[in-house]
Formats: C-alpha cells, structure tokens, sequence
C-alpha cells in the first residue's frame, strides 16, 4: 500500500485520507491478517510525517474549516453546498465514516436486492445509534452522541436524503439520480466545475445545461450523491461514525452477519419493523424523528437500545452459525450496555441534555471504507 501525505502540515492540520479493506472471492482472511500490514504502513508513513491516526466521526479541536484541496470537483461541491448554509463545509473538513459495503443481493429469494434494500434502511438509526461516536465539534460538546449525523441530515437535501422505500429499488434509484442537483460539469482543464444553481440532471437531459450531457457525466454525477445508503453495484453504508482503533471491524461484522444469513435477516427484518414509522414515508431521513433521537441520545433511546440489542444478538447466533469468532461482536455488544446505562444517567442528571463522554471499543462479499 502505498501513502502519499505533504512533505510539510501546518500545525494542528486534519489530514483525511481513504482505505479499504475488502475481498473478491475466495476463503475470507481473518481482520487482522487482511488489514494489519496496511494499517502498520500508514501508522508508520504517517508517523514519519508528525501525524497519527485517531478515530472520531468529527474533528473534536477548535480549528479553522478549511479546505485544503485544489480539484475543481472539490472546489466546485465547496461553492455548491455552501449556497443554503455551512454544513457542507463543516462535513468536508471535520467528519469521518466508517462505510460498510455489501453485495446487493440476488433478483429474488431471502437474499434479494429487494429484502436488503429494505433492511439496510430499516437498519440505519441502528447503526447510527450503536456506533455514535462524534460527541464534540470545534473543542465544545453538541449535546448530539452523533453530530457527524446531524451535520449531513442538514446538507443539500437532494442528494443527501434517503429515496423512498416502498417500490422496485431500481426504479427508485433511477429517479432519484435524475432529481438529484448536478453538483460539478466537468470541464476542460483550467476551467472550473462549478455547475448553475438548481440544475437537477433531468433537466440537464431536457436542455437546461450548457451543452448535452454524456453517459460519463451520469456516472460522474452518481458519484456526488450521498444518501445512507448509496447503490454502487454494490451496497455502500454510510451512516455510520469513524470508530477508534480497531473498532471499524465490529459494524462490518454486524452489517454482514445479518444480511449473509438468511435466518438472521428475517429475523432482523421482523425485530426492525416497529421502526417503520409513518413518519419515515413523510419525511426522508436523516431527517426524519426516529434519525434525531438516534444522533441525539444514541443506544440511551429506549427503542434503539432494543432493536440494536436485538440486531447484536441476531448477528451473534449468525456467526456463531458459520463457525466465525465473534468475542469482538461480543465486546462490543457489552459496551452498548455500559453506554446505555451511563448515558441514562446523565441524562436524568443534567437535565436532558445528551451525553457527551467518550465510547469504549466496540465475514459474502464485504469491505468497509476507513474516511
């Protein structure tokens, strides 16, 4: 693996970087063996450099939000979102993800695109509750275990909100792309990016552009868009907060023991269904009631601490099913409790507002993202 990073950072600099960790085929290496050479390299490269890795969903110092990158693309998604307000900034230099990515599933059976598609969904406030980890912004508490998630439920809502439920995923899909605003038109060099207000992609096919767009330009312009859960060929998680450590591997673990067994995914499916809400189908999350409380107060919501309980067990006896070790899965499951007991009790203690304290550590076709 090779790390590029400046030969000079200015002091107290936020370097964000991506890494993958994955497989094509073939036996399943374990975590350790899969990652620890590429983990051990960019310690090292980083080390050299005056800089460390560290594992939170938002930058916690106080620092100046700015960018420090020059390709038109990121110039011109700086000028889109800060045209509504600053969060889009905010989520480019200070936030980080830990992105679970899966197959999408067959065309049909316990395993199809259709059933994943619904409990990815289902799933999300889950993950965003059990895995919070983001409870400081600019050096000052937020009151939210999650402010990684609340800084995206308030960006460009056209790319940023989760589609519709209820249809054929595709076709949901599609339709979304189309309505999304075009972020960037590529152009040539010298030129920057930026695209005309309010330009959605079906109106750029309509004529509403400055020329005709290309299939190239599609693809490009799937690649801006950022709801919870983006299809990619395959399926891309990313409601979930940058864990410390070692931690990353206990979500992947969770995400693809409960959609790889087809057991446990109806079980999953069953435990979650209390979850959909008509509020869901009102409002689309992240913005939605149900998202909220599970950025604010995290496992401390009594009905995400049962359903992500649920769901732990339910992965635990997937695991335990295909002979996999799951004492990660475990400990973490443990640390949801401790959390939880500890964030009720600050919050009966300091009236209502949401805990701040820092959250312990917590195998089909998968790979996780590291942002």
């Amino acid at each position: 693996m090779g790390v590029d990073v400046p030969t000079t950072c200015p002091r107290r600099s936020l370097v964000c970087f991506c890494s993958c960790f994955g497989r094509r085929g073939g036996p399943p290496p374990s975590f350790e063996t899969a990652s620890g050479p590429d983990q051990a390299a960019l310690r090292t490269t980083l080390a050299a450099h005056g800089l460390r890795l560290t594992g939170s969903g938002t930058d916690p110092l106080e620092r100046e939000r700015r960018m420090g990158l020059d390709h038109p693309r990121y110039l011109a998604m700086e000028c889109h979102f800060e045209r509504t307000n600053p969060w889009g900034r905010v989520m480019m230099t200070g936030t980080a993800s830990a992105q679970v990515c899966v197959d999408a599933g067959t065309e049909d059976g316990p395993l199809s695109h259709g059933s994943r598609w619904r409990l990815l969904h289902l799933l999300g406030p889950v993950l965003v509750a059990a895995f919070a980890n983001s409870p400081l912004l600019d050096g000052r508490p937020t009151g939210h275990r999650s402010t990684r998630q609340l800084v995206w439920s308030r960006m460009d809502p056209t790319r940023t909100l989760a589609p519709a439920l209820d249809g054929d995923p595709r076709e949901i899909w599609a339709e979304y792309v189309l309505d999304a605003e075009v972020l960037c038109v590529r152009r040539p060099d010298g030129l920057p990016w930026t695209a005309p207000p309010g330009l959605t992609f079906r109106g750029w096919l309509r004529g509403e552009g400055e020329r005709p767009p290309t299939l190239a330009d599609l693809e490009y312009h799937r690649t801006t868009l950022f709801p919870p859960v983006r299809p990619r060929g395959h399926l891309e998680l990313r409601m979930i907060d940058a864990q410390p450590g070692e931690g990353w591997q206990a979500p992947l673990a969770l995400v693809s023991a409960l959609l790889d067994d087809p057991a446990a995914s109806d079980a999953c499916l069953d435990a979650l269904e209390p979850l959909a809400t008509p509020s869901y189908r009102d409002r689309h999350p992240p913005r939605t009631e149900l998202w909220h409380r599970a950025a604010t107060l995290a496992v401390a919501d009594p009905q995400l601490r049962r359903a992500a309980l649920a769901c732990f067990a339910l992965a635990d006896q997937a695991l335990a099913r295909r002979g996999a070790p799951a004492a990660r899965l475990r400990t973490a499951l443990s640390a949801i409790h401790f959390s939880s007991r500890a964030a009720r009790r600050h919050i009966s203690s300091d009236s209502g507002a949401a805990p701040c304290a820092s959250q312990g550590p917590r195998r089909s076709r998968s790979f996780v993202y590291l942002l």
